[in-house]
């Protein structure tokens, strides 16, 4: 995988909207938990990546460093051996002073080397670098995210709990309206108040009966006292 392979995968990740992708979701549950186990891999794989990158950065500048090291020791033995020709010199032992300035410029040369060494990888490290502290910021967005998609899953979750007791309980409430009691009740009051009416109608008619039975009464005493009074009369004549 190429650096740049890495970072576009990092930075794709870390933008993504969660909301648009969810907007686009069938069920969106299943979305999300789809969602966090391939944000999990992806970061798990990223983060390998990343290490590897860090880790061939790290090697570069130990490198550099030992480059730099080198450069300040052979200028060291070169200075020496320089100092050293130039003491055989004042002492007129020109063949051991020449054969201590070779050994200085082989010192030289050498020096000369590593610091070419060392200034060819500068901007190396310096892009690497950069590379690093995107692919590190990279991956904290990543984590960010997936804590955000972990909250929106269990936000998610709760909702559509809360969403089906509020149904069942609409359910719930319109089967009550639907075998609502009272109609049975107002049904039974109505047989309720026939029946008393019922009652109310022969009481009724049973007083009109006796009073028919009084009325008769009266009837046959009235023709008993005129029978009475007749029979008087015929006795006084």
């Amino acid at each position: 995988m190429t650096k740049q392979t890495i970072l576009g995968r990092v930075t794709q990740l870390a933008k993504a909207n969660i909301n648009a992708l969810l907007d686009q979701a069938e069920d969106p549950q299943k979305m999300l938990d789809q969602l966090i186990r391939d944000y999990t891999a992806n970061i798990s794989e990223a983060e390998q990546a990343v290490a590897a990158t860090i880790g061939n950065l790290r090697l570069m500048e130990q490198d550099h460093r030992e480059d730099v090291d080198a450069a300040k020791e052979w200028g060291d033995k070169a200075l020496a051996a320089s100092r050293k020709a130039d003491e055989l010199r004042a002492a007129e032992s020109v063949a051991e002073a020449d054969k201590f300035d070779n050994l200085a410029k082989v010192a030289l040369g050498r020096q000369l080397q590593s610091e070419k060494e060392a200034k060819t990888a500068e901007p190396t490290i310096a892009s690497q670098t950069v590379v690093v502290d995107k692919l590190k910021s990279g991956l904290e967005q990543m984590k960010s995210k997936l804590t955000e998609l972990k909250a929106k899953r269990d936000e998610l979750v709760a909702r559509a709990k809360s969403a089906q007791a509020q149904n069942q309980m609409m359910d719930s409430v319109k089967n009550i309206n639907v075998l609502d009691p009272t109609s049975e009740l107002s049904r039974f009051e109505d047989k309720v108040r026939r029946e008393e009416a019922k009652a109310m109608g022969k009481q009724e008619l049973a007083a009109s009966s006796l009073d028919a039975q009084f009325e008769q009464l009266d009837s046959l005493g009235d023709s008993a006292e005129v029978e009475a009074r007749l029979a008087a009369l015929k006795t006084a004549s």
